[in-house]
This record gives C-alpha cells, structure tokens and sequence, in this order.
C-alpha cells in the first residue's frame, strides 16, 4: 500500500508565505514525478507545479515567480513555498506522485487527501 500525508496549509494574509509538504511512504520502488495541484470551490482542478526525478520543474502562470516547488528523493517529500500569495490562491491543494510499487513495475498516480489553503485578510 502506498500514502501521501500532506502537511502545512492554514490562513494566511495576501502577500504572505506558506510552505506545504507531502511524504510518500508504503511499499516504494522508485518515484517518477511530484507535483501539487488545487482545487478552488466552483472550479476545475488544476496543477500548480510539478517536479521531475531528476529536479525540472515546471509552473502554471498563475504562481510563476511565487511558488517554488522541490523534492527531496532520498526523504520521498515533495514541499511547495508560496510566497506573495493571493486571495485568489486560495484552494484545497493536493500533492501526487507517479509511483511504481515493489509488487507491480507499472507506474500509477497517487494523491493526497488535500489540505486547505485560505488567503484572507
């Protein structure tokens, strides 16, 4: 079985900073890509960062210069700082990673169970 915890998230002011972590755990053979995605009530889910195993990156425009998302592969976390942040960020955010299981080699997508981020003055 494989989890992805999230942790962090809460109320914030805009313009203020955040930092969300999330650690794979279960039974691992190897991780391929990390990312986080967002879900804003109303709205489709859509994703924020992603992070590769070797360390690219890519962002969405929205929180391009803001969010920094990174991976640390030997710990199986993948963390996003939101920095500068808006109203307008505010969404349940879910960590995912490709994963390949020790009992299967085909890789599947895994979620977390999400953790609200509110921006608010």
């Amino acid at each position: 079985q494989v989890q992805l915890v999230e942790s962090g998230g809460g109320l914030v002011q805009p313009g203020g900073s955040l930092g969300l972590s999330c650690a794979a755990s279960g039974s691992i053979f190897s991780i391929y890509g990390m990312g986080w995605s967002r879900q804003a009530p109303g709205k489709q889910r859509e994703l924020v960062a992603s992070i590769t195993s070797g360390g690219n990156t890519n962002y969405a425009d929205s929180v391009k210069g803001r969010f920094t998302i990174s991976r640390d592969n030997a710990k199986r976390t993948v963390s996003l700082q939101m920095n500068s942040l808006k109203p307008e960020d505010t969404a349940v955010y879910f960590c995912y990673a490709v994963i390949i299981r020790r009992d299967s080699m085909t890789p599947r997508d895994y979620w977390g169970q999400g953790t609200q981020v509110t921006v608010s003055s």
